[in-house]
């Protein structure tokens, strides 16, 4: 929470330093291609191959085996990304051409963004690398670092851009820098905790080790399997840099919006399962296993609901209170909003992807999410081929809301098939109490919202201070609701 809250300040700023311009559309294609590139092997393929396998050698090996494979996994990893890291600062024109082709006709836009990357993407290195120390240490149910590694990051964007800022040429690269010493703090900040555990690396390279040979043929598929909604962010990155100047900020604006629950709630639980789920299925204890699944997707469907319901209601006085100032005009809090809206439509199933994908990776099965993967990104590219004519940069946001929800209900169709997600006793009540709860909050929000004109209207403080009366009365409307509707905490507590 407290690194989404950070993010949604980092961002705040950087919208009143910089806007909706040249400038801002430059950074956020030279920081997403390396951010991407950490999601899908970092976060994404490695940690959900990685922390099986590490799981599985903490329930059946000692101590020592579990260093011998950790030694062996950073050596290996740490080479792959050096080459990698040094090859793409070297062709960052190249990378430039290939995410963002709409920028080879703005040469400004083109410059800018090949000489940001080249400072931005070493924090690919550095982010993989503190993604796998993250890895050991929710292995070992250390969760609570990790999830504050974040904050760094916001932290360091922040301060370059209220602090480099004055003193470069050119204005914007202040966050390049503070992306790059966001990634060497993150990785440093990690490394202490290792050493507490006994299990700080001493890189050798290895790849004919058991376990770096299993999480290897383990990730190939899974580059697809989990980060298949990643992909479709980038693809609309790619084709919004064809549409008019501000389209790449809108779609940025909303989509980090739409990130917070997410990353609050739905890489939480994905974060927390991964670890049980992998030990329960060494066990054998498939009666668990399942209990564990339906408890993750009830625990997102009482948050991703009311979230997706509050976002949709309120987009634009949600971009006007965090974003509507100095650069940033009414134009762009319109564009914006039309996103976010797109993007809500679809929260809920990036929300379940995070949880019902670990199902098929904590059982060392990636195949099936390839296949997943594979579909959802080709329905992905129709719907943004149909949709971003009529609809603009909005319909590249739906296109990927669309193609989330056919991932979604894949990977849940092939839990079930597989026996792996089993229905427990109390779903019909508990949907019956989720409607009712979700009627009030819509009721609240509707009776206490005004026209969208007045939000803009309002200084700061008068829009922050209305949505903290909308966001309060409606919480309040929705876990009272839920009370009155019979839900209690004690349903949701695992054993």
């Amino acid at each position: 929470m407290l690194s989404r809250v950070l993010g949604l300040v980092r961002d705040m700023v950087i919208a009143r330093y910089y806007g909706a311009g040249a400038g801002a559309d430059a950074f956020f294609v030279a920081f997403k291609i390396p951010n991407f590139l950490r999601r899908l092997f970092a976060e994404g393929a490695f940690s959900q191959a990685f922390v099986p396998v590490l799981s599985s050698y903490r329930e059946t090996q000692d101590i020592s085996q579990v260093k011998r494979l950790v030694d062996a996994v950073a050596g290996s990893l740490g080479l792959v990304l050096l080459a990698v890291t040094l090859v793409a600062m070297l062709g960052s024109p190249v990378l430039t051409a290939v995410f963002a082709p709409g920028f080879l006709g703005d040469d400004v836009k083109f410059a800018l963004t090949s000489e940001m990357l080249r400072i931005t993407f070493p924090y690919l290195l550095l982010i993989s690398l503190t993604a796998f120390a993250g890895g050991i240490l929710n292995s070992y149910d250390r969760f609570a670092v990790p999830a504050f590694t974040p904050v760094l990051l916001n932290l360091a964007m922040i301060s370059a851009a209220i602090f480099l800022t004055p003193v470069m040429d050119e204005p914007v690269m202040a966050l390049a820098w503070g992306v790059f010493i966001a990634g060497a703090l993150q990785l440093f900040f990690q490394l202490p905790f290792l050493m507490r555990l006994g299990l700080l690396p001493r890189p050798r390279i290895d790849y004919r080790h058991e376990g770096v040979s299993r999480i290897l043929k383990l990730m190939a598929p899974a580059l697809f399997g989990v980060s298949v909604s990643q992909i479709n962010l980038l693809l609309d990155t790619v084709l919004a840099s064809f549409l008019q100047t501000g389209s790449v900020s809108w779609l940025y604006y909303s989509d980090r919006l739409s990130e917070l629950p997410l990353g609050v709630f739905g890489i939480a639980i994905a974060t927390v399962i991964l670890p049980s789920l992998s030990r329960k299925h060494a066990a054998a204890s498939a009666d668990q296993f399942a209990a564990t699944l339906d408890w993750a997707v009830r625990a997102v469907l009482l948050i991703g609901v009311p979230a997706a319901l509050a976002l949709a209601l309120l987009a634009e006085p949600l971009i006007a209170t965090l974003f509507h100032y100095g650069e940033v005009t009414d134009r762009d809090v319109a564009m914006s909003a039309q996103s976010l809206r797109a993007y809500s439509a679809g929260l809920l199933a990036f929300m379940l992807i995070k949880v019902l994908a670990p199902g098929f990776f904590a059982r060392e099965d990636t195949k099936t999410p390839v296949k997943i993967g594979v579909i959802a990104m080709v329905a992905n590219m129709v719907f943004n081929l149909a949709l971003i004519v009529p609809l603009a940069h909005a319909g590249l946001a739906l296109a990927t809301s669309l193609s989330a929800w056919l991932n979604g209900y894949l990977l849940w169709r092939g839990l079930r098939k597989e026996g792996a997600w089993k229905s427990q006793s109390g779903w019909p009540k508990f949907l019956m109490q989720l409607a009712v709860a979700n009627s009030a909050l819509a009721a609240v929000i509707l009776w206490l919202n005004v026209p969208v004109g007045q939000w803009l209207a309002f200084t700061g403080l008068q829009r922050a201070s209305e949505m903290t009366i909308l966001v309060v009365a409606g919480v309040l409307a929705y876990f009272v609701a839920l009370a009155l509707a019979g839900v209690r905490v004690r349903q949701f507590r695992q054993k």
